[in-house]
Formats: structure tokens, C-alpha cells, sequence
């Protein structure tokens, strides 16, 4: 009898947590639509700025903090929805999911300290903007060390896939793993995994999360943030000629 009550007891978790798996899903396809809105938001700053529309820029800026603030809500919906699916244990009384969840909810939001004006997303946002007249100078009030390393921020874990040795924006197929978020080319990732008997701990340096074949996926934000990647590193390339440019008209002069 008791064997048959932890039986149905395993079964409902099972169900729970694939019920998760299934709302994940849902949310990370909402976060990857933001992610695009945003990139074309950015696109859009920027043809406004060339043309000196600084009152539309503004207003475009406002618009991209209420989408981060939502970007960021999703995210912490998704930590919430698998903190309560793996904490879950069926009893004797019916649960309260949803007061479960805004109970996690908020927990996780409360720990992040991220404000949609401090956000990567919305540093990015206001140097691509500052970059149409500025390129290669440090934005206001902000040294040019600060600018590059919020500018880089991501959930993107390794620019390197650990096997091929190839940046990420090079993949011909790229997964991630749901465990540590490391991103591989598949195939590489595949091989590794069969070579080690299904037994194989993730192959970034120091990361002590295992790796399983169903559990390395190309998520719906994978690719929109590998492209983002694309796109910054386009941008910086742009700035560093901008700088090389200025750094050889002195130069020019004298030899003049």
C-alpha cells in the first residue's frame, strides 16, 4: 500500500514538472519575442537619431524600459515556475499553485537588483543611440571600461564552444544545456556525451554540472542572443576603426 502511495505520489511530480517544462517553454518563446521587439526598437533609434528626432529617440528609450521590465518579469517567472515544480510535494490538502508561484515570484524578483535603466538590455540600447554621432567615445558620465562590460552582459555563459573551440557566432548548430546553460555545436556536444557512456560532466572548464543528451537544446532564445552577439561584435569592430581613424589624423597633419 505504501509503495502504491509513492508511486502516484512520484507520478503527480512527474506531471508537475512537465507541466513546468511546458510553461518554460511558452515564457522563454515570449522572452525571445521581446528580445526581438527590442532589437528592432534599437534599429529604428537609430535611423531617428541620424535624422535628429531626439524627442522620438525619447520616447522610443521610455517604450524599451517598460519591454526590459517586462523581459526581466518573464525571466523571473521562469526561475519561480521551476523552483515551485522541483520543491513540490503532493499532501493530504489540495495546493494553491498559483499562491505558490506568486510567492516565488516575488521572492526572486526581490533578489535581483536590476533596474530597467540599469538593465545590459537598456545600456545596450543607449550606446547603440549614442554611437550614431559618437562612435568611440565613452558616453556621458560612463568610462569606456563600464560601457563594454554592461554592454556584453547576457545569459550568454561562453562566447567559446568548449569542443570545437569556434565562437559561438560560428556554429553551424548551437545548443545549450539546460543544466548549466554552456552553449556547444550539437554535433561535438552529441559525440562527447556518447563517448562517456552518458555519464559525462559538462566540457567547460571548471563546471561541475553533468550534461544529457535530451537536456541539450537549441532554445528559443539561443539564437536571438547568438545574433545579438553578431550585431555587437559589428559595433565594436565599427567603433574600434572609428578610433584607429583618430588616433592616425595628428599624425597626418605633421606629415603634412
Amino acid at each position: 500500500m505504501a509503495s502504491t502511495s509513492a508511486s502516484r505520489s512520484d507520478g503527480v511530480s512527474s506531471r508537475i514538472r512537465r507541466a513546468a517544462s511546458n510553461l518554460n517553454s511558452d515564457n522563454q518563446l515570449l522572452v525571445s519575442d521581446i528580445r526581438k521587439a527590442l532589437n528592432l526598437m534599437k534599429d529604428i533609434a537609430v535611423d531617428l537619431e541620424r535624422d535628429n528626432q531626439s524627442d522620438m529617440v525619447k520616447q522610443l528609450e521610455n517604450a524599451v524600459a517598460e519591454l526590459v521590465e517586462a523581459h526581466e518579469n518573464c525571466l523571473h517567472y521562469s526561475s519561480a515556475i521551476h523552483s515551485v515544480a522541483e520543491a513540490y510535494r503532493p499532501g493530504p490538502e489540495l495546493t494553491d499553485f498559483k499562491k505558490l508561484l506568486d510567492t516565488e515570484f516575488e521572492k526572486v524578483k526581490a533578489g535581483s537588483s536590476s533596474h530597467p535603466q540599469n538593465h545590459p538590455l537598456m545600456h545596450q540600447f543607449q550606446q547603440t543611440v549614442w554611437n550614431v554621432h559618437h562612435a568611440g567615445q565613452p558616453m556621458p558620465g560612463e568610462e569606456q571600461e563600464d560601457i563594454i562590460m554592461t554592454s556584453t552582459e547576457s545569459s550568454i555563459k561562453n562566447l567559446k564552444c568548449p569542443l570545437t573551440g569556434k565562437h559561438i557566432t560560428e556554429l553551424t548548430e548551437p545548443v545549450r544545456s539546460m543544466n548549466c546553460k554552456h552553449i556547444y555545436e550539437k554535433n561535438a556536444i552529441l559525440i562527447y556525451i556518447k563517448s562517456h557512456h552518458n555519464n559525462a560532466k559538462c566540457p567547460e572548464s571548471a563546471c561541475p554540472k553533468m550534461v544529457h543528451a535530451k537536456r541539450v537544446i537549441c532554445d528559443p532564445l539561443l539564437l536571438v542572443e547568438i545574433e545579438e552577439q553578431r550585431t555587437l561584435s559589428r559595433q565594436t569592430a565599427r567603433t574600434d576603426v572609428v578610433e584607429d581613424f583618430t588616433e592616425m589624423e595628428p599624425h597626418d597633419e605633421d606629415s603634412t
